[in-house]
């Protein structure tokens, strides 16, 4: 029977997926892939994760038994452009600052994602009630900053006077910039004007429901 270095540096081949981009999905290191494929690691902690990012079943990769392929019973999803890290909200408010030298460790997790995205792009978990119902506490939101900030679009928003970002709809009229809560009961103010005091962080391209 393969082994477990083995069976994943074949099912990393068939996903033509370097060492370097595997362990930067994952969140390790290459060494770390490197030393599991040559047997100088176990890697069992970490055949789950592996197994999701190289669509292979995980009893599979761990353990050599089973089919190799995921479950082929269901309709094909969304063709996945790519996956980006998961972040804090505090994170996103200084994301320009933090992005050239963000670490995959850094992530809470890599998420895939469905829609094209520019380089920097980046997901929250939503808090709060302000964007219901569209969007609900605990849904994820993929966030792009090389997405034009637009009249309407939803965006992700650092006031100067908050470390965390924000989550508005952006409005524009006469000229000014407002955020509104899109929540009709929202009991804070539907409009907070903008004039020099915020930074778009990004536009939201799109959200995931977790189950």
């Amino acid at each position: 029977m393969e082994s477990f270095g083995k069976r994943l540096k074949a099912a990393r081949s068939d996903a033509r997926l370097t060492q370097g981009e595997l362990a930067r999905r994952a969140g390790l290191s290459q060494t770390t892939i490197s030393d599991i494929e040559r047997e100088r690691n176990a890697g069992s902690s970490d055949s789950a994760v592996l197994a999701y990012i190289l669509e292979v079943e995980p009893l599979w990769l761990s353990e050599g038994r089973g089919p190799r392929r995921r479950d082929g019973n269901v309709e094909p999803g969304p063709a996945i452009r790519g996956e980006v890290p998961l972040i804090s909200w505090v994170q996103a408010g200084a994301w320009s600052e933090i992005v050239d030298n963000f670490a995959p460790g850094d992530a809470e997790e890599w998420l895939p994602c469905p829609r094209k995205f520019g380089p920097h792009a980046f997901a929250l978990r939503v808090r709060g009630l302000s964007m219901e119902p569209r969007y609900q506490s605990g849904d994820i939101i993929f966030v792009d900053p090389d997405a034009g900030a637009e009249h309407g679009k939803h965006v992700v928003v650092r006031l100067d006077d908050e470390h965390e970002a924000t989550f508005k709809q952006l409005v524009v009229e006469g000229g000014q910039r407002f955020l509104r809560a899109l929540n009709p009961d929202w009991p804070g103010p539907k409009l907070i004007q903008i004039d020099g005091n915020a930074t778009i962080c990004g536009v939201v391209i799109g959200k995931w429901v977790p189950e």
